[in-house]
């Protein structure tokens, strides 16, 4: 089996690109609203907006529920970075030899 590899770049971008994806469809509940106005009564008739108006009220449920499945994903991408990147600071400073130590360490012969 061979390893994944996931840097920090590549964390980074992913939980900015969910984060994006969640404040567009946030917006997009706005613009549904848009619509209807923009559709108007042609010709007296409100047919074309309440059909509009039931598409969009169908989405904007879906919408929410992929926003939070979004938002539990993005929190999950966001705590493992920082998680990892924690425990790199953590690694780093347990392996650090102060300036004493190194010449009482052992040495390759």
């Amino acid at each position: 089996m061979s390893d994944v590899i996931v840097t920090y770049d590549v964390l980074n971008e992913l939980n900015g690109s969910l984060k994006q994806i969640i404040v567009e469809f946030e917006k997009a509940e706005e613009r549904a609203d848009d619509l209807e106005d923009s559709v108007g009564t042609p010709y007296g008739k409100t047919r074309l907006r309440d059909a509009s108006s039931e598409f969009e009220s169908g989405w904007n449920d879906r919408r929410r529920g992929l926003r939070e499945d979004l938002m539990k994903i993005q929190e999950r991408v966001e705590s493992t970075g920082r998680g990892w990147a924690e425990w790199d600071v953590e690694a780093s400073r347990s392996t650090q030899v102060e300036r004493n130590e190194a010449a009482t360490m052992p040495r390759a012969s």
